[in-house]
């Protein structure tokens, strides 16, 4: 079916990372995905959480807001939702399974995701940029021997899939994700699923069209990995 933006079912938006967005951060991105707008900081504090004291393992923790007018309704600042939270905890267990957290040290790094503009995937952007700005944290961590070495286990990036009119589409932008039959967001950490939420909104699904979306999601991952990577070589 014709998309809207007129890309193939297999592609996804444009994509783009800025590194070093804020001047304070150890870890900073502006990532852009299609209409779809997010700062991602990393902060690196010196301890831990109170139940990790004494174990010698660091932890990687997240927030996640939208500001007030990033979709076409104000919302309330500051207020904390349950869907905020779910995506939180979401970024956070994504960004954990990306790091050796025993090769921390006590330390911690703690991501904030804030939508500035909002078209679709809001979630798996987050989790898509916050990697980059989590591996700059982690490499300020060695620079200021925090750390021996960057105690990372490979890339941690997500989309969104869906079901559309009977078809299967990469990276929903808001339209088609309203009117998704089937919703799902994936995280892979590379070649390794992460987490995957998929929802039946309007109908049921079989195992084809699942693992249909399945492989979409695994090529549009892929080249988001590219593009962190990209980014991470400038």
């Amino acid at each position: 079916m014709p998309r809207s933006d007129g890309r193939a079912n297999d592609q996804l938006r444009p994509v783009d990372i800025t590194r070093n967005y804020l001047k304070h951060p150890e870890g900073s991105v502006l990532i852009c995905t299609g209409d779809t707008k997010v700062i991602c900081t990393a902060t690196v504090e010196e301890s831990v959480p109170g139940w990790l004291n004494g174990s010698g393992r660091g932890w990687v923790t997240a927030e996640y807001a939208m500001l007030p007018r990033a979709t076409n309704d104000r919302t309330s600042r500051g207020r904390v939702t349950g869907r905020n939270q779910e995506i939180q905890r979401l970024i956070g267990r994504s960004l954990r399974a990306a790091v050796h957290m025993d090769r921390m040290g006590e330390n911690t790094v703690k991501i904030d995701c804030d939508v500035i503009q909002a078209d679709g995937g809001t979630r798996t952007a987050s989790i898509t940029g916050a990697y980059v700005a989590l591996v700059d944290a982690l490499t300020y961590m060695v620079d200021m021997d925090l750390t021996p070495d960057l105690p990372l286990r490979g890339n941690a990036a997500a989309v969104s899939v869906g079901l559309v009119e009977g078809e299967c589409l990469l990276d929903l932008a808001y339209l088609e994700d309203v009117n998704a039959q089937v919703d799902m967001n994936i995280v892979m950490l590379d070649n390794e699923y992460v987490e995957v939420q998929g929802t039946g909104e309007n109908s049921t699904f079989n195992r084809k069209t699942l693992d249909e979306m399945l492989d979409l999601a695994k090529k549009g991952i892929g080249d988001l990995i590219n593009h962190q990577n990209s980014s991470l070589k400038k």
